[in-house]
């Protein structure tokens, strides 16, 4: 219901000086009292609403806090189709290779990514909360390539039901996605291509593309 109120004539003095409060109010139909107990409960409910929005913040970092401690991270022996040499050398490192919540197993993948036919192998390594991708040319493991180093916290998200998920993923790709994602999405221009890159996704978000070309790594436009 509508509060009418009137104020009341002030002199030059209040106006200038002397503060104007509530009992300067003539109610019609309401007492000071009344309109103080109002009052009050407004300020009250403002109060517990900014308490409220002052702790969303602080209930998400939670959340985010412990999804992270909940991420999947396989040992390097769980992928049978890994060379031994290179599972030793994934323990040696104190690499655990992180599952994104699709629950499809992955992160360990072949393909050609520095010369045509030549099998390598990448490998998304976990190490204290960082994920690098480490890339072994010719199946050795001497010497790999380390690129793409994030935080693994950086790659969480909401998936539906207020559940946070791990959404990194690796896969190799090709000439034809490489250049369809360029000339639709525009970026750097890819050097000549004759065998693969390696897609780094956040799934359901964007990727980006790592080609190897004349022992320079180049950065291409992925999914957006």
């Amino acid at each position: 219901m509508l509060i009418r109120a009137e104020i009341a004539p002030l002199s030059l003095a209040r106006v200038h000086g002397t503060p104007f409060f509530i009992s300067d109010l003539k109610t019609r139909g309401y007492s000071y009292c009344g309109m103080r107990v109002a009052l009050f409960s407004l300020i009250l409910t403002v109060g517990l609403a900014l308490q409220c929005l002052a702790q969303a913040p602080v209930e998400l970092q939670r959340k985010f806090d412990e999804a992270e401690r909940h991420i999947v991270r396989l040992p390097p022996a769980d992928f049978k189709e890994l060379p031994s040499n290179l599972v030793r050398e994934l323990e040696r490192r104190s690499c655990a290779i992180p599952q994104d919540y699709t629950k499809l197993r992955g992160n360990v993948i072949r393909g050609a990514f520095k010369t045509p036919g030549q099998t390598d192998w990448a490998v998304l390594c976990s190490v204290n909360g960082f994920s690098s991708i480490l890339v072994f040319w010719k199946g050795s493991e001497d010497h790999p390539a380390e690129i793409a180093r994030a935080e693994d916290r950086m790659f969480l998200q909401v998936i539906g039901d207020e559940k946070i998920g791990f959404s990194r993923r690796i896969n190799a790709v090709g000439k034809q996605f490489i250049m369809r994602h360029y000339r639709t999405y525009g970026g750097p221009a890819p050097p000549p291509i004759n065998h693969q890159g390696i897609n780094d996704m956040f799934l359901d978000k964007a990727s980006a593309v790592y080609f190897c070309d004349r022992q320079k790594w180049h950065r291409l436009t992925g999914a957006d």
